[in-house]
Parts: structure tokens; sequence; C-alpha cells
């Protein structure tokens, strides 16, 4: 019954050139990556600083597993709370410069836990409008009123918030980093606006953790405001390389959520393996500024090779590198030509992204040499090529 009923639409999707089917990729998240059977220079991994291959973070998970097992066997609130999550929650909060942290399975269920427990009906959610699907979903679980204010505009959600005196809770949530773009929120100017509204900010950091700021935890930090913004939220599997979600922020926004987020309550604790290897990984990015410095020169050498070869990067200011093709078709086309020139650059489509902005994501890693992505820039030549030629007139009447 199933295989007939969805055939239609399995059919329309791959007419609109928006089917999608899983990758199987073999070996460690390194500079290479064998895609099928074919070796390729990655190049659109969250793996920013290469800690997912660092030896020092293998022991730490392989260490945690001797000593406490494979399993945390049980919610956190019944069984689950084992020392390596106090381990990782007392690192993480020193990391982020709050007076306590609490650890998700996943940057999702740390977003559909976190905002509902905040914020319901009789409050008010101002959300940018490109923000990460969890963050949406956050939102609805919520129950509570949402308005949409322009992407990064703080004149319009300044506007929006003057039309809602009547809310009991305000609440403002941004992503630090937007995932697609690579653009920052305007985060001094949303702070500003949240204290002179009264209303609460929720950042979610996924892709500035370990990249931005003098110790690498954020955005946030690198602009000063970890006491202006009242809820830090964040993902362990990009930057620091390992798995899992978190909140930092009060003590009291802490307590609420072990006591509200039903994402925490009904989820089993993440792993010993996973914990440890997040820890290490937070120790490395504050002791070692070595590797952010390493991102940015590979960021700043691939991203003025894309523009001098005609390509538009879009507004980034980060590690995330947006090739603008604008066509579903041409996107995959352009993905499956680079894989046969040796690199992996993954193609975005709607919903992802909006309508007419496909993409190819590009994140360089710490741990790629000059050499490499020299090699990665031939084969957009190449492809620049290709796409300006123009099209061979057919012989014949």
């Amino acid at each position: 019954m199933a295989s007939t009923l969805f055939r239609e639409e399995l059919i329309a999707l791959r007419k609109q050139g928006m089917f999608r089917s899983l990758r199987v990729l073999r070996g460690e998240p390194g500079p290479f990556i064998k895609v099928g059977a074919r070796q390729a220079l990655l190049l659109c991994s969250n793996n920013y600083l290469g800690l997912a291959h660092d030896e020092r973070v293998k022991n730490a998970a392989c260490q945690a597993v001797h000593r406490y097992g494979t399993g945390s066997t049980g919610s956190r609130l019944i069984s689950g709370n084992i020392e390596p999550h106090i381990e990782l929650e007392q690192e993480l909060a020193s990391f982020k410069g709050t007076e306590a942290a609490l650890v998700f399975a996943s940057g999702y269920h740390a977003n559909i836990g976190t905002i509902p427990a905040l914020v319901g009906p009789g409050d008010v959610i101002f959300s940018d409008a490109l923000n990460h699907a969890s963050l949406i979903d956050g939102a609805r679980l919520s129950r509570a009123e949402i308005r949409i204010y322009r992407h990064a505009d703080a004149a319009d959600l300044t506007d929006q918030l003057q039309r809602q005196t009547s809310a009991r809770r305000k609440l403002i949530i941004t992503e630090s980093i937007f995932s697609m773009d690579g653009d920052q929120a305007p985060l001094t100017e949303i702070a500003k606006i949240a204290r002179a509204h009264g209303a609460m900010t929720m950042v979610d950091e996924a892709h500035g953790t370990g990249v931005f700021g003098p110790s690498g935890a954020g955005l946030v930090e690198e602009l000063g405001l970890s006491r202006d913004v009242d809820v830090q939220m964040g993902t362990f599997s990009k930057a620091l390389g390992s798995h899992g979600g978190y909140v930092a922020g009060s003590q009291g926004l802490i307590e609420i959520l072990v006591n509200r987020a039903r994402s925490f309550i009904f989820t089993t604790g993440l792993p010993p393996a996973v914990l440890a290897a997040s820890a290490e990984a937070i120790r490395i990015i504050r002791s070692e500024p070595q590797h952010r410095v390493q991102l940015w020169r590979n960021v700043g050498l691939l991203r003025e090779g894309l523009i001098d070869l005609g390509f538009t990067t879009g507004p980034t200011k980060s590690q995330i590198i947006p090739v603008i093709i604008g066509d579903e078709r041409r996107t995959m086309s352009a993905c499956r030509f680079l894989l046969q020139q040796g690199v992996f650059v993954q193609g975005i489509r709607p919903p992802t992204v909006p309508s007419g902005t496909a993409r190819l994501r590009l994140a360089p890693m710490a741990t790629h040499t000059e050499a490499q992505l020299q090699k990665a820039l031939r084969a957009f030549e190449k492809m620049a090529q290709l796409m300006n030629a123009p099209k061979r007139r057919r012989s014949g009447p």
C-alpha cells in the first residue's frame, strides 16, 4: 500500500529536481572522504576545526567507554545522569561565561524543548525569517503567538515589539551565524532592543561556537554580550566535532529546563563517549587558538578564489561560503560535476533555502591545506567554463 501511495509524489519530486537520497560516506570526516567508491576532497562538512578526527578527542571517547560503558541507560532524571554529564556542563558553563549549562540529545532537542519551556499561550515570540527549522518547530510547539521579523532587520524587530504591549512574556529568537548564507545577526542591536522592550533573547550559536570569540565560545562572546543574552544555545556536532546540543545561561534558566523541557525529561542521556569527546574538544578550542587562525586563512583563500572566478557568494561573514546557482537542477548538476573532479560539495535546495536560491554550500576546515583548496578552485574553474559555455545549435533542418 505504502509503495503505491507516494508514487506520484516521488515522481513529481524527481521532475522538479527536488528528490533527495542518502549518500554513503566511508572513512573519518577529514580533509578527504570516500563518497561511494570515489575519494573526494570534503568541502561541505561542519567539522570546521577538524576535531572530529583529532586523536585527543577520539582517545577521550575511548577512555570514557572503558570507564563508564557504552550508554547512559536512562533519562537523566531517572538513572542516566552520569559523571560525564556534570563534567561537560561545568566545562561548558565556564566556556560560555554563564552560571550553568544543560546538555540535550541534539541541537534539535534543545530548541524544541527550551522554547516551549520559556513561553506559551499569552506570550509572543519574535523570530528571524531565516531561523533554523528546529527554532521554528520549537516556537510552534510553545503555542505562543509567533511574529516573524525580516531577516537580520533590527528596525523591523523594533517595530513589531512596539505593537505587542500586552504580551505576558516576549522572546526574541535568532541564530548568530545563519547556516545557509553564513551571515551574522545584528546581535548588539538585538540585545539593546530586548532591554528596551523587556524581552528575553535566545541566540542559536550552532555555527558560531568554536569559530568566533577570543576563546572560541561564539559570536556572543566576540561581541561581549554574554551577560546580555538570556539563552545561549548551540551544538557539539559542528566545530566541536562530537554530538548533542546544549543551553547555557542562568542557574534559574537551567532549573526550569530540567523541570519543563520535555525533550530533556523524556530522552535518554547522551552516552559517555560522546560527552567526554565534547569536553575534550572544548578544552582544545580554549587552549589552542591556532585552529581558528588556520580556519580563517582557509576561508579567505577559498572565498576570494571563488569571487575571482565570478561566483556569487552572498553576504557571508563566516566560515560558511554559499555559491548561489539559483536553479535546483543546475545546482545538482554542478554537485555531480564537482564530485567527478574529486570535490564533494553538497547542493542545497528548497525548502532548506528559498525558491530560486539553490546553492552549493562550502565549508573549509582548519585541516585543509592550501594545495587542497587550490585543487577545489581548479574544479570550480572548470565548472564555471562549462556553465558559461554557449549552447551548441542542433544540426539539420
